[in-house]
């Protein structure tokens, strides 16, 4: 794990001596600070380049005219420019757009903005990985990929703390990609919460899995499989949600805070029986093999193309699919139950 002394913020805001400086030193004695543009101003957008301001860095942020994020942006104190000119001024690139556009918008409006000798950068390796975007020579090409979702990465950024982090490094132009990469992961905070150092491949691979097969799509469908099988047999809806879909949090911050084991140590006894006893009957070799099989789909790349021709085609079945699932039962049962829960955060 690499932390704050590890990484040397002076690289990008040309502060050598003062606060921003770390352990490693730098490629230079004496340089000038690095402008960062960010591309794109989402979950991700925001909070990356509010913390890069906040931290002491120069920072645009590339958007299109008719974008409804640019007058946000500018009342937050970033300056907004267009896509080319953002990436023209820019020493380095960041793009934090959805992986579906990476292509079209590098090759029509970043691509001739990127001088030799700048690095290009983003936080998945979905588009390096897969070869939707292909930077040139001369160009380094890092990643930073913060393991948390963006007002996270804000909101403990604000309180002194950090999400934790992955860098990687794809092309060194310049022999200096792995230390500016380390800069700006500081610059965002995730050097306070530790940083690992990875590939493009292994991020990018085991981030889909880990989407598809347990955290989105494997819990998703547990969760409405256990609704569904108490709702059938009679049970009222209501209770079918709290049991199957609310208490996921309870035990899901056990495990973040302690493990399976210690999750187990905090649950009843009977819980933690019927865990030992019936959890291997849900997920069973069967189980097992089909995870095998969508590990395969992603390294192979098959998923890859599968949702690059769903996006040229107009993401025709994605949209069916995510109506299809904001229509179901529990979606109505829960959309109800949270209106009364006057503890939740519903500002995102």
């Amino acid at each position: 794990m690499l932390y704050d002394n590890d990484a040397d913020l002076g690289l990008l805001t040309g502060d050598v001596d003062g606060p921003g400086s770390g352990a490693t030193g730098g490629p230079a004695s004496a340089r000038g600070g690095k402008t960062v543009a960010i591309i794109g101003y989402g979950s991700q957008g925001h909070a990356h380049a509010l913390n890069l301001k906040d931290s002491g860095v120069q920072v645009v942020v590339g958007l299109r005219p008719e974008s409804a994020s640019a007058q946000q942006a500018s009342e937050q104190g970033l300056t907004v420019l267009p896509l080319t000119e953002a990436a023209s001024r820019a020493d380095i690139v960041m793009i934090l757009l959805p992986d579906e556009v990476h292509r079209e918008v590098y090759e029509r409006e970043l691509a001739d903005g990127i001088a030799q000798g700048n690095m290009l950068m983003f936080a998945h390796g979905f588009s390096i990985h897969y070869g939707e975007v292909t930077p040139p020579e001369g160009v380094d090409v890092a990643m930073v990929a913060p393991k948390g979702p963006g007002h996270l990465v804000r909101r403990q950024f604000l309180e002194g703390s950090g999400v934790p982090g992955l860098i990687a490094v794809a092309q060194d132009a310049s022999g200096h990609a792995r230390e500016l990469a380390l800069a700006y992961a500081k610059g965002i905070g995730c050097t306070r919460g530790g940083v690992i150092e990875t590939s493009f491949r292994e991020e990018t691979e085991t981030d889909l899995f880990g989407e598809q097969a347990v955290l989105c799509g494997g819990l998703s469908e547990l969760i409405q499989a256990g609704f569904e099988t108490l709702v059938d047999a009679g049970y009222d809806p209501q209770m079918a949600y709290f049991e199957c879909l609310h208490e996921v949090k309870l035990i899901v911050d056990l495990i973040y805070e302690k493990g399976l084991a210690g999750m187990r140590y905090s649950i009843s006894n009977t819980a933690e029986y019927g865990d030992y006893t019936r959890g291997a009957r849900v997920i069973d070799a069967h189980t097992r093999a089909k995870m095998r099989e969508i590990l395969q789909e992603i390294r192979s790349g098959e998923f890859a193309r599968e949702w690059i021709a769903e996006n040229r085609a107009g993401q025709e079945s994605f949209k069916r699919m995510r109506a299809e699932q904001a229509a179901t039962q529990i979606e109505a049962v829960g959309a109800e139950l949270r209106s009364h829960m006057d503890f939740l955060d519903s500002s995102f």
